[in-house]
């Protein structure tokens, strides 16, 4: 869907991005991540033509971006910004209809796909059509920036830092709420962020960079557990421990877990949760139920504090992840 072949930006003598090539394949949620100015945004911004490449080629959905008017490619292709953008002089109901305007929708059909995406955000048509971006919270303008991006439905969207401007709190909650979000489940997403636990809980692919050049691609656990060199194994130093918990899923490591015993009363586990998400469950569950199962295609197996740290360390020192 997305593809960089040999792509590079110089501004004089500075290499903003040197040489980078990468897919993103249709579907998938592509993170650049890396420290301030490593070029990951300026990697973004030539996706859409926002910044022109030096050197290289980059395809949108087998087309030659270079072969398209900006205009044309920027309509398949939304953008989410980390001040979102708005025009603070239209209401929410106009920001969120610039696009399809542009591609000349009837009016109906952009009240009905303005209200159909405010309700997909939990936020009341009736209340916020009319309000103006001022009038909302942080967290509501950033839903706003989405729904902007999403209106014309394009296959491809392009997201900068999106929640870089919120508060920590305010800002787990958003991003949890976009992962659960079944329009953005149907997109291939390429996004920008600086902040390392947000592209674990969200890429099915990291791109880390440093100093223009790309790094490392590959799944989370690759770049956690098979470093290609020391500034890969060094970024990821500090959080370790709970990146690799909050990575790893039952499911990757059911071999090292142990049949469920025969018991009628159990907690039932979704193999598909990460560590992290089954250690909270555990600590937090106040049940009087002892006996913790998560099924899946192979069978039952034990869910437990100490089953669970066993599994975690013998996949942390397995061949190609030690």
């Amino acid at each position: 869907m997305i593809e960089l072949k040999n792509v590079s930006k110089f501004y004089k003598t500075v290499k903003a991005v040197n040489d980078v090539s990468f897919n993103v394949e249709e579907g998938q949620t592509v993170i650049l991540l890396g420290t301030s100015g490593c070029g990951k945004t300026t990697t973004l911004r030539m996706v859409n033509r926002l910044v022109e490449p030096t050197e290289g080629t980059i395809f949108v959905n087998g087309k030659n971006i270079q072969a398209q008017q900006e205009q044309e490619l920027r309509r398949g292709i939304g953008y989410v910004l980390q001040h979102t953008g708005l025009f603070p002089h239209y209401t929410i109901a106009e920001n969120i209809a610039i696009v399809p305007r542009l591609m000349q929708w009837n009016e109906q059909k952009i009240t009905e796909r303005t209200r159909e995406l405010l309700e997909k955000l939990q936020l009341d048509p009736d209340k916020y059509f009319h309000l103006y971006p001022d009038q909302l919270s942080g967290g509501q303008q950033q839903r706003i920036g989405l729904a902007r991006a999403l209106a014309a439905n394009p296959p491809v969207l392009l997201m900068d830092e999106p929640f870089g401007a919120l508060d920590p709190v305010t800002r787990a909650g958003i991003r949890k709420e976009f992962m659960n979000l079944d329009e953005l489940k149907r997109k291939t997403i390429l996004m920008v962020t600086h902040d390392v636990q947000e592209a674990f809980e969200m890429a099915d692919i990291i791109c880390l960079m440093d100093k223009g050049n790309l790094v490392q691609m590959g799944k989370p656990t690759e770049l956690l557990f098979n470093p290609a060199n020391d500034f890969v194994k060094n970024f990821f130093s500090d959080q370790r421990f709970l990146l690799g918990l909050q990575s790893i899923t039952l499911n990757d490591v059911w071999h090292n877990l142990k049949e469920a015993p025969a018991n009628e009363k159990a907690y039932a586990v979704d193999p598909a949760s990460n560590l992290l998400e089954v250690l909270e469950m555990l600590s937090s569950n106040n049940s009087s139920i002892t006996n913790y199962v998560a099924q899946n295609g192979k069978g039952s197996k034990s869910v437990t504090l100490p089953v669970i740290l066993s599994a975690f360390s013998a996949y942390k020192t397995m061949e190609g992840h030690g």
